[in-house]
């Protein structure tokens, strides 16, 4: 029987009504071949009242993309209560957390097809098995239970090439709802360009996912989406989700050189040790093209941490502060992200970090820095080895998946890790909070120029002589002023 798909997407932490790229991706493939609608819950009140209507309607097959943390939280009380209410419904999940956890989301019950990594084919694949009843072994990329309840996970699935995929089906959605006003510009919308990564930084669930592959558009197809953007919707800022947007200087050079004309503004996510390869033509290119920001993995201020990390070698901590220099010179504001709390000496490691994040904002005060706790995901290296010699496991059910404890997990925030104590836990909080008091986010324009002078002048002692116990009062100071933080808001 031919299936007629609900897509689901389901409400993020923020409710902020971003762009479901996923889902228009996958929805590109099979346009004009299955009948489909999608269901954003950033969008509606009750996405699970949506999907029910369009069940009674015919549709047969729900197909969820779920990211862990408060997607998964939202994807398994609905897709159990679904399923409970429409046996026959099939449940397809999709998408980083599916990918990383496929037995667990099958042992579920309620959960009929894991599509793992990119899954614009393998959907396709699947949809056209149902409709003839034919086997699914041949599916790179699927995992299912068997007749008998066993649970089957194909080879993976080659990487799909985004330029040779077909446009999104941008007509599926109402598009001005997802323009938002952001550090940017006011009229913001995302864009994925590139699959993929070719590194091997053993913290990152990329990895598994492309094993090192990275496959981009062209400079000249992504251009053209610029300039439809900005036709169709009057954008004037793209943020380039891309885990690496930045891998190829040409690639990037004449991108740059094709926007020049549409005067927009737009962020993307690179490599340290790629970038600071750049010449200076093409930074001043990418600048005069609109480039405001510019997220990179600094990670650590400790080079054996790097290593553990994969990352050492071509990045250190000198690496990254010659970066912050040299960014600085070309106007751009760098996004430095920090993973602090690393096993095995998760005490070293913090006051490593503390210190070189110290470093970064003297040599360039208009850096973010962006922390986090190092959340194992499954990927042979020593620094998942560290984490499962102090007893660290994954959880084995999808109901522990969503308990309180490793949602923070999921969020990279957690305090249950058996390597970090919590009074190292609060050390980073604290100083967190100091930083972001002393070092205002450039990116918040609702904090004007007294806040930020007030924000400075309360936290210059604390910083000025590392203190960072018990800041109350600045605690007290940003629920008054609601000021943003990096960590948790980005732009």
């Amino acid at each position: 029987m031919k299936s007629k798909i609900v897509f689901y997407n389901p409400k993020s932490n923020e409710g902020k009504k971003i762009l479901p790229m996923s889902l228009l991706a996958v929805g590109a493939v099979i346009e004009g071949k299955y009948d489909f609608s999608i269901v954003d819950g950033n969008c509606v009140r009750d996405p699970v009242a949506e999907i029910r209507a369009r069940v009674r309607d015919g549709a047969n097959l729900l197909a969820v993309t779920v990211m862990p943390g408060p997607q998964l939280s939202l994807a398994v009380p609905h897709c159990r209560a679904l399923k409970k209410e429409f046996p026959h419904l099939t449940i397809v999940w999709g998408g980083y957390f599916p990918t990383q956890h496929a037995a667990t989301c099958l042992q579920a019950g309620f959960v009929d097809f894991v599509v793992r990594s990119h899954g614009e084919f393998i959907f396709l694949a699947l949809l056209d098995a149902l409709a003839t009843d034919s086997d699914f072994r041949g599916i790179a990329g699927l995992s299912y239970r068997d007749t008998s309840g066993a649970i089957v996970e194909n080879p993976p699935a080659p990487l799909p090439n985004p330029d040779e995929l077909p446009p999104w089906p941008y007509h599926r959605l109402d598009m001005p709802q997802y323009l938002r006003d952001t550090f940017l510009g006011s009229r913001t919308l995302p864009h994925h360009s590139s699959y993929g990564c070719p590194f091997f930084c053993n913290f990152c669930g990329v990895v598994n996912m492309v094993k090192g592959r990275w496959l981009p558009q062209s400079a000249r197809r992504v251009a053209e989406i610029a300039q439809l953007y900005v036709k169709n919707w009057g954008v004037n800022a793209i943020d380039f989700y891309d885990s690496n947007f930045f891998t190829s200087e040409a690639r990037v050079a004449e991108f740059a050189e094709r926007v020049l004309p549409l005067h927009i503004a737009w962020w993307g996510e690179g490599r340290i040790d790629t970038m600071l390869k750049y010449s200076d033509r093409t930074w001043e290119l990418m600048r005069d093209a609109g480039l405001k920001m510019v997220f990179m993995g600094a990670e650590s201020g400790s080079e054996e941490t790097l290593k553990q990390m994969n990352k050492g070698g071509t990045l250190t901590p000198a690496i990254t502060l010659e970066m912050a220099a040299k960014i600085k010179r070309h106007g751009i504001i760098p996004e430095f992200s920090i993973v602090l709390g690393n096993p095995p000496d998760a005490e070293k490691d913090i006051h490593d970090s503390i210190e070189f994040i110290r470093k970064i904002k003297k040599i360039n005060p208009s850096s973010e820095i962006v922390m986090y706790t190092y959340t194992p995901v499954p990927l042979d290296g020593a620094l998942f080895d560290e984490a499962l010699a102090t007893g660290f496991r994954f959880p084995e059910t999808l109901d522990e998946w969503i308990s309180p404890a490793w949602l923070e997990f999921s969020r990279r925030h957690s305090a249950h890790l058996p390597w970090l104590s919590d009074r190292q836990m609060q050390r980073v909080r604290n100083f967190e909070r100091v930083l972001n008091a002393y070092y205002p986010t450039t990116t918040d324009a609702r904090l004007r120029g007294i806040w930020r002078e007030a924000l400075r002048a309360v936290s210059a002692w604390r910083y000025g002589l590392r203190f960072y116990e018990s800041p109350l009062e600045l605690r007290a100071l940003q629920r008054l002023v609601r000021y943003q933080r990096p960590e948790t808001s980005g732009f």
